[in-house]
């Protein structure tokens, strides 16, 4: 007689076979150290490549360092950063939403607005807030209060001039290359299909899926701006190069809870595409590449688990 609350041996299924090289690649301390030499074997590439536009940046900022005035941006960008940082940890996820911002909409659902469809679209909504405290504190706050404190300096100098944009598309064209390779490698990983897209929802319908895009397409450009215009144009003057590998920091720490590589890969973004923004004076090249990239992310998540929508209204 078998007693009620006897536990029951289930067969344990075959593990699935995996070659020798993946089950290395699989160890935790492998994975944990590989990124280490992958950056170390970047490195001299990345420095023959930007070594010109980081010696002009330094030569700047000697300069600027011999007029003998204080330069009070950096100071104001780093507090600001971290007022930034802090706020998207407080009031700018799910949590915040869930409690102060959508029992609103549902009110405003119930006063006569049916077509909001506040439960259907919840999780959208929701990744709309994000997005909205996103640009507001990545653009608006910042591009506001920069004018009121340093009144002649301007936006445009923060990366969004479009003069010479097409002379380098060559560039912008051999990053998308790099970049997509380096997807390919971390595409394969367990972590990656079940991660993108952040948006759970987007299998449920065409109209679901480009909206999430379209949202999620416009808080990278007000990241680019942030880090590869804002912060860039804040650190130069007074930290030359040295301003790229700075901003590379709270870069990469943004991207903290995504897979492990590609976290890693963040640091590489973040330099590289620093280094882009100061060559050609534009913060276009970053956001077109992670556009690009983030498109295709997730189109290769929902393809590799046959989640692409089959219509067009949820």
């Amino acid at each position: 007689m078998v007693h009620l609350y006897s536990p029951i041996t289930i067969p344990a299924l075959p593990a699935p076979e995996v070659s020798l090289l993946e089950a290395i690649f699989r160890a935790p301390l492998v994975k944990a150290l590989l990124p280490i030499p992958v950056i170390l074997a970047v490195a001299p590439a990345v420095y023959w490549f930007f070594k010109e536009t980081w010696r002009e940046l330094d030569e700047e900022a000697r300069l600027a360092r011999l007029e003998g005035k204080v330069d009070f941006q950096p100071h104001v960008a780093l507090v600001l950063l971290a007022v930034t940082l802090t706020i998207h940890e407080y009031y700018g996820g799910r949590a915040f939403f869930n409690d102060a911002i959508f029992p609103y909409i549902v009110r405003l659902e119930e006063a006569g607005f049916p077509s909001i469809q506040s439960q259907k679209f919840r999780e959208l909504y929701g990744y709309g807030y994000w997005v909205f405290v996103r640009v507001m504190a990545y653009m608006a706050i910042p591009i506001a209060l920069w004018k009121i404190l340093f009144p002649r300096e301007s936006v445009l100098d923060m990366g969004l001039r479009v003069r010479g944009f097409f002379s380098h598309l060559g560039l912008y064209g051999l990053c998308l290359l790099v970049v997509f390779l380096a997807m390919a490698v971390v595409g394969r990983q367990a972590d990656f299909a079940t991660y993108y897209p952040f948006y759970q929802q987007a299998s449920r319908s065409w109209f679901d899926l480009l909206v999430w895009e379209a949202i999620y397409f416009a808080q990278f450009f007000g990241l680019e701006f942030y880090f590869r215009g804002f912060l860039l144009h804040a650190f130069r003057r007074s930290m030359g190069s040295s301003a790229i590998f700075a901003m590379a920091v709270p870069y990469c720490m943004i991207h903290f809870g995504k897979p492990y590589l590609e976290t890693h890969g963040a640091i590489i973004a973040g330099v590289v595409l620093g280094s882009l923004a100061m060559k050609t004076r534009s913060v276009y090249a970053g956001f077109l590449v992670h556009i690009a990239v983030a498109g295709a992310m997730d189109l290769m998540a929902l393809t590799g688990r046959n989640g692409l929508p089959t219509r067009f209204w949820p």
